[in-house]
């Protein structure tokens, strides 16, 4: 048992460190402009979108049912609604009033682009943290996968690697404009890939003896929620106002789509009786 587990933490790694490979693309780079910022935050919502309703509230619904599995999922929205009443967040200022201050010389333009760069922060700290909980159900994936056999595993830990660059890119891209450190963008997007070895730990050691997979589902459901629930509370509101809602909308479906067909890519990858 231990020898296996040593096996699945190790490809858990690989999986999961290719959220470092997402947050160089970002990082060799100049920080955007506002407006590739908001296009780019378009796409991550659309990322994180498809997340949610396609995979993780997807899987509730079919394992515990309609009733159950919206129950679950409208559990998580309800419930970091109600977190999220509580967190401070800057007001954000729109984008013209910033320039026309900067314009007229007036000091105050800065304190504005600061605001900004804090609610862009806010934004890819609450993406880490949706983007971790995502990771934990891959982590258990590639544990069962290879308790079937270590080919079964290999396979699925580098699905999951291609799966998890675009998630990298929309850890770090946020945290880099407001940061403007490289170092910083680049550890919380690893730092949210580490989840998916932290998965196989849970479900090696807890998930026999504590949870059951209806439980277990449920919750994944709930995380669900609460990841459509960040995505349309604070990434799209983002993405409108630097970029503009028609292109923003666009960017959304975009990145919708190409987590979609990562999604099935990797589902075509795990055997019949395993799921994401």
């Amino acid at each position: 048992m231990d020898s296996q587990v040593a096996v699945a933490l190790a490809l858990s790694l690989v999986g999961g460190a290719s959220t470092s490979i997402g947050a160089l693309f970002v990082i060799i780079n100049q920080a955007p402009n506002l407006k590739m910022l908001g296009l780019l935050q378009g796409f991550a919502a659309g990322l994180m979108l498809s997340i949610s309703f396609f995979d993780l509230a997807h899987n509730a619904l079919n394992s515990l049912g309609f009733l159950k599995g919206n129950l679950w999922f409208f559990a998580g929205v309800i419930f970091f609604a109600v977190v999220a009443s509580f967190i401070p967040e800057p007001t954000l200022t729109p984008i013209s009033d910033a320039k026309g201050r900067k314009e007229n010389g007036d000091e105050g333009g800065k304190d504005i682009m600061k605001k900004h760069r804090r609610q862009v922060l806010f934004s890819g700290i609450i993406t880490a943290v949706g983007i971790s909980l995502h990771n934990f159900p891959e982590g258990m994936a590639v544990f069962l996968g290879s308790m079937k056999g270590l080919r079964v595993g290999i396979n699925l830990a580098l699905a999951i690697a291609l799966h998890n660059i675009p998630e990298g890119v929309a850890v770090a891209l946020p945290v880099y404009f407001a940061t403007q450190s490289k170092w910083q963008a680049f550890k919380l997007a690893s730092l949210s890939g580490f989840a998916e070895p932290l998965g196989v730990i849970i479900v090696a050691y807890l998930f026999p003896s504590s949870l059951s997979p209806e439980i277990l589902e449920g919750l994944l459901g709930s995380v669900g929620g609460v990841m459509a629930f960040l995505t349309l509370h604070e990434m799209l509101p983002l993405a409108f106002d630097y970029a503009g809602q028609k292109q923003s909308v666009k960017a959304v479906f975009l990145g919708m789509a190409f987590m979609s067909a990562s999604l099935y890519f990797l589902s075509i990858s795990l055997p019949e009786e395993l799921s994401l």
